[in-house]
């Protein structure tokens, strides 16, 4: 027999897994009752509140948890010198591959930061202002861009994420019909990527008219 501690970490995650498993049908998680992804989850619904106090607690470690990986995935990108050093296509590759592997986690992230549930939403919104925070701190250290101030790195990280979170919808749920090469979900993010750093090469910074 487990230890209680384990198997109480094994019901919190299956209650997680289940929510995740419902929403790939194309419910959204705000549709979702404390009961069915109790069921889902082999457990009665009264056992759902050993773990989370409601909904909108399951939801918040939802977030957690594909943060953790959206953080893990950043850092295997920054290994490889995006954006600086000429390989975007390779990092956005990183990035696919670990959608792809993680995918009910996205799922989550690109339907419910536009969702119902207020907690989630602005849970979601922290983290995307997260990842904003440590771009810019890294795109700080980057000597072709120390004529940036603080400010002006954040605008430009904000557009980054923003890009990347907005291309969630269609890397998870592509079109049903047949796109040309170029608005395929790599291609694009990768070319809107590549436009904003080649602008940001010649940019001068807030205020500037150039």
């Amino acid at each position: 027999m487990l230890p209680r501690a384990e198997q109480k970490q094994q019901t919190r995650l299956a209650l997680m897994d289940a929510a995740r498993h419902l929403m790939e049908s194309g419910r959204g998680f705000g549709s979702l009752s404390l009961r069915e992804v109790a069921k889902t989850a082999g457990i009665v619904p009264t056992g759902f509140y050993r773990h989370f106090s409601d909904m909108d607690q399951l939801g918040l470690a939802l977030v957690s948890e594909v943060g953790q990986t959206f953080r893990e995935t950043i850092r295997l990108v920054r290994h490889n010198e995006l954006f600086m050093g000429g390989v975007i296509n390779a990092s956005v590759r990183i990035f696919l591959d670990v959608v792809e592997a993680n995918r009910s986690q996205f799922l989550f992230l690109a339907r419910e930061q536009y969702g119902g549930s207020q907690p989630v939403r602005q849970a979601i919104g922290a983290l995307r202002e997260d990842i904003t925070s440590d771009l810019a701190t890294d795109l700080g250290s980057k000597p072709k861009l120390q004529h940036l101030n603080h400010a002006a790195l954040t605008v430009i990280a904000d557009l980054v994420v923003k890009s990347v979170f907005a291309a969630l919808p269609d890397i998870i749920d592509p079109p049903a019909e047949a796109l040309p090469d170029y608005l395929q979900p790599q291609a694009k993010i990768s070319q809107q990527l590549r436009f904003i750093f080649i602008g940001l090469k010649h940019w001068q910074g807030l205020g500037s008219t150039e």
